[in-house]
């Protein structure tokens, strides 16, 4: 307990539960954080959050859509005038439309690149913004920026081609970040889960069952994640337990990317 201790961080596309952002969401309040969540669904936001706090963790929620500028700055204008900072972002609002290049639209690509890497600089930009700020003393605040990329944003996954793009941008975007950053004390990395059992990950079974099977044998463990082993990810990373990590990317994934 207390890994967190009195840091203030916002979880995006927290409404979803199972998911990585409810999950991540509730392991950082358990483990003292403040937690925003937020999501384009603001009551389903408001459920997570209400949860944390039955638990006795601290929790607020906001409707944020963050394929929107204005929502983002919405967003941070609440925080700042909440706390005057924030420690910790995980940008994980994501969403998958998993079509091989022939069935493809154009409206598939812009949709998946705008949500699931649009979003990560739109988030990336304020924090850093914000954690740029001096302590009194002028000394660096610094600060944990998580980017939820994918074991597709390492390896060809089929019927994954703007998805991948989005979150193969993600890697490179964070570790791009994390060198302009580094002397600001402010940590930029990316998770990149593999197989895990979220309602996303259940619509992408559903919309390409052909493939499904032939994706989870490629697991060497042979089961799928659960959205508790990318929380603990993400715990690590924004705790001062990894204050020497930065620029890097974790894989959660059961062996699927170690071939």
């Amino acid at each position: 307990m207390g890994r967190l201790q009195g840091k203030i961080a916002l979880v995006t596309g927290g409404a979803s539960v199972p998911g990585l952002g409810s999950a991540t969401a509730m392991r950082f309040a358990e483990e003292g954080a403040f937690v925003y969540v937020t999501d384009r669904d603001g009551a389903g936001a408001e459920k997570v959050a209400a949860s944390i706090r039955e638990a006795g963790g601290k929790a607020g929620a906001l409707a944020h859509d963050v394929t929107s500028e204005a929502a983002w700055d919405a967003v941070f204008a609440a925080i700042e005038a909440d706390h005057g900072r924030l420690d910790v972002l995980v940008n994980n609002a994501g969403i998958a439309v998993l079509r091989p290049i022939a069935e493809m639209t154009t409206a598939d690509w812009t949709l998946q690149n705008s949500v699931n890497l649009d979003s990560v600089f739109q988030g990336t930009k304020r924090a850093v913004a914000l954690m740029r700020r001096k302590n009194a003393d002028g000394s660096p605040r610094g600060g944990a920026i998580i980017n939820i990329s994918s074991v597709a944003g390492l390896i060809g996954v089929p019927a994954c081609g703007a998805y991948a793009a989005a979150k193969g941008g993600v890697r490179l975007f964070s570790k791009t970040i994390a060198v302009e950053c580094a002397k600001d004390l402010i940590r930029v990395n990316s998770v990149h889960p593999g197989m895990i059992l979220t309602n996303m990950q259940g619509v992408a079974q559903e919309d390409n069952a052909a493939n499904y099977d032939a994706t989870l044998a490629l697991v060497p463990m042979g089961f799928m994640g659960d959205p508790l082993d990318i929380a603990n990810m993400n715990l690590f990373l924004a705790s001062d337990e990894a204050r020497y990590v930065t620029g890097t990317e974790l894989v959660v994934d059961g062996g699927m990317t170690a071939f």
